[in-house]
């Protein structure tokens, strides 16, 4: 069902929906039949109408080819690298699977807005001859080394791709249309403060590949495999030392206490917060002392709980194959448990279908001990086994304990295991033949998830960064597992976890674009990328499956998947425009503007769809507590000013039916979070702030 069939757009009146956590998640079978997905890349040239279609995963894990490209399937981030064929002469297998958009209204949805009829003519790959400057100035390049005559005369370094690093179709114009966001706002620069101020050590906005030839090492191994080391060293990562802006820049200001420092709203606290206190107060935390316990195993309902694994939680790690968990539980039985990494998988699965089982943790007694603890103890006294191999199913061990671990809302102890994780995958992909070919496919989803995880991490706590970004561009994206049906204990689905590695990474640009320390300093400035990364919002939500795509009603919804789909898209969305309310908290008379006032309207639109329906958030509780509990925070706070300026308040105004409700959606999200301050020190913290925010703004209001 098309979402524009159901509802107004996020542009008019769209919804947070909720849906419990008792729901199953809804299966969406992949097909068994090749298909292809083919998406417009963002910016130069808008979504052409006709029939959207997919690949199926489990035929592209037969085919892996080079031609499947992660760019296809992240829809909204950037267009395919280089597809095999084109349109014109697939092969007769390759079919549209089907599932078309339903006909929809324009004036309906304006999400559909920049669709046209016309086709889209990709650039053919040209040889990478030009050096860097050149190539961002548009100018030919003599290709003269060590400097080339441009290079010469402007007295630039003068820096060429190393050899089989190229840019393709895809890429040329997602940067031609970066180039061109940055020319406007060094054009913004000239004459005055008021434009953008980058620094020397700013993203480099013409390159976008994430490879360097200056801080990459090409190692050449026996079998002409290239092994791509950066050239810091494992764990390394750096401002400079990536030009992906996909990924979490090293300093930011998206962090939920980093709206306390802003007009109005530090007025709502009675003192100053450093923006480190949460990961001061996590690193302080006493450990769980459960897991010194001598390890008691309960083996007698372990189907049911391995039913809910794979019923509702594999869904949004896709990190356990379905095909051949009955060998390695065959071969957990024959260990007694006790020993192996098939053993610490079994346990961490069985810990997590006992905790889907029960709903959010918030709902748990204090002090009584949370699903799943059992096994998950008997699990950590077999990861000092684990900590010393570097297999892929060592790293599984690690990334399903860390699973875990957010599920009990310990994010530092995650990030203790991620960082394990991510040395091992790093080990592993310094040469592709480490990989066995039958754990590739593994090793991809742990990877993702890895990064995933790290980058949720990084937007709210100033961690040191792992280094395992820097494989990106080496890393495939999943495409189903291979096995036998027959052995398969449920279904192997994907399309959510492709959905969130494409979102992630545009949550990352937005970090980088508006957030990091060379970004913006004026609405004037910051309106072609926030134009820009709102189009790539629009593309990701138009080019999700049919059954992924939320409607953009009031109510609830009834699917998980959809629900925190939902959410994240209005999170977001939320931050895109967040700089518009703090340019007219500090200055009033912004919202003259219509610009500016429109692009405000959006952000609290987006906001109070996140707050609405508030248990809507417990859909996610098993991945995204933690993360989900801050955002909610970040936007009450958020309200909370906007309710104390004028224009602002009028805005909301026009969003709900009477005041009151805006009084009554911060009322039950100062219950939900003082629900979950047991659970994180961080949380508490977060709780105390938000209250005490309410009372002072009912004092100035009332005043």
């Amino acid at each position: 069902m098309s979402p524009s069939s159901n509802g107004d757009s996020p542009h008019s009146a769209g919804t947070m929906a909720g849906a419990t956590s008792a729901n199953v998640v809804r299966h969406f079978p992949l097909p068994s039949r090749d298909f292809t997905i083919e998406i417009p890349p963002p910016g130069l040239i808008a979504s052409a109408n006709g029939v959207h279609s997919l690949k199926s995963p489990t035929s592209l894990k037969s085919a892996r080819t080079p031609s499947f490209s992660r760019e296809g399937i992240l829809g909204s981030a950037q267009k395919a690298r280089n597809l095999s064929q084109s349109s014109e002469n697939r092969p007769d297998h390759v079919i549209s699977n089907g599932l078309q958009k339903a006909p929809s209204d324009e004036g309906v949805n304006p999400l559909k807005r920049r669709n046209t009829d016309a086709g889209v003519d990709y650039p053919r790959r040209r040889a990478t001859i030009a050096c860097e400057v050149c190539r961002s100035r548009k100018s030919r390049c003599d290709g003269t080394k060590p400097k080339c005559k441009l290079c010469t005369e402007l007295g630039a370094e003068c820096v060429y791709r190393e050899p089989g690093i190229k840019l393709d179709a895809g890429d040329k114009l997602i940067l031609e249309r970066l180039s061109r966001i940055e020319s406007l706002l060094q054009m913004n620069m000239v004459g005055g403060t008021n434009g953008l101020g980058m620094g020397h050590n700013s993203p480099n906005m013409s390159n976008g590949t994430g490879l360097s030839g200056d801080n990459l090492l090409s190692m050449q191994n026996a079998e002409n495999f290239v092994s791509i080391i950066p050239s810091g060293g494992l764990g390394t990562w750096s401002a400079t030392a990536t030009n992906n802006i996909s990924t979490m820049p090293k300093v930011h200001t998206n962090a939920a206490l980093h709206l306390l420092q802003w007009p109005m709203i530090r007025d709502l606290v009675s003192r100053p917060y450093d923006p480190q206190i949460l990961l001061q107060l996590e690193m302080a935390r006493e450990p769980l002392h459960s897991l010194t316990k001598t390890p008691c195993v309960d083996l007698s309902n372990t189907n049911a709980y391995i039913e809910a694994y794979f019923e509702r939680v594999n869904v949004w790690y896709a990190c356990v194959n379905p095909y051949t968990w009955r060998s390695h539980y065959r071969i957990a039985l024959s260990n007694g448990f006790r020993e192996g990494p098939e053993s610490c998988i079994v346990l961490l699965v069985l810990s997590l279908g006992q905790a889907s089982l029960r709903g959010s943790i918030s709902r748990i007694v204090p002090h009584e001990d949370p699903p799943g603890l059992q096994y998950f103890t008997a699990a950590w006294a077999l990861l000092p086994g684990m900590m010393t191999s570097n297999s892929v199913l060592a790293a599984q061990c690690h990334l399903l304990a860390a699973a875990y671990l957010f599920y009990l809302v310990r994010p530092l102890e995650a990030w203790n295991l991620l960082c394990t994780t991510s040395t091992k995958l790093q080990l592993l992909l310094m040469t592709p033949n480490r990989v066995p070919a039958d754990q590739r496919e593994l090793s991809e989803r742990i990877y993702w998830n890895a990064l995933l995880f790290e980058s949720d991490l990084l937007a709210e706590l100033d961690l040191p960064h792992s280094g395992v970004v820097a494989f990106e561009e080496n890393v495939g994206l999943p495409c189903g597992f291979e096995g036998d049906e027959q052995e398969a204990v449920g279904r192997d689905d994907l399309w959510y976890f492709l959905a969130e590695i494409a979102l992630r990474r545009l949550l990352n640009r937005v970090s980088h674009l508006i957030y990091s320390k060379d970004s913006m300093a004026s609405t004037t400035s910051l309106e072609p990328v926030v134009a820009e990364l709102d189009f790539q919002l629009t593309q990701w939500y138009e080019n999700l499956p049919l059954p992924l795509q939320f409607p953009f009603t009031r109510a609830p919804l009834p699917d998980p998947v959809q629900t925190v789909l939902r959410l994240r898209f209005y999170a977001c969305r939320t931050i895109i425009y967040r700089p518009y309310i703090l340019a007219v908290l500090d200055n009033e008379q912004a919202v003259l503007d219509p610009a500016v006032r429109e692009s405000c309207h959006k952000c609290l639109e987006a906001s109070i769809r996140q707050l609405e329906h508030i248990l809507a958030h417990h859909a996610g509780h098993m991945p995204y507590l933690w993360q989900g509990a801050l955002s909610i925070v970040s936007q009450t706070l958020l309200v909370m000013g906007a309710t104390m300026s004028p224009s602002l308040n009028s805005i909301l105004c026009s969003l709900v039916p009477r005041r009151e409700i805006i009084d009554q959606i911060i009322n039950d999200v100062i219950m939900e979070i003082e629900r979950y301050s047991v659970l994180s020190p961080s949380l508490s913290l977060s709780a105390e702030i938000i209250k005490e925010a309410e009372v002072r703004r009912r004092t100035f209001l009332s005043g």
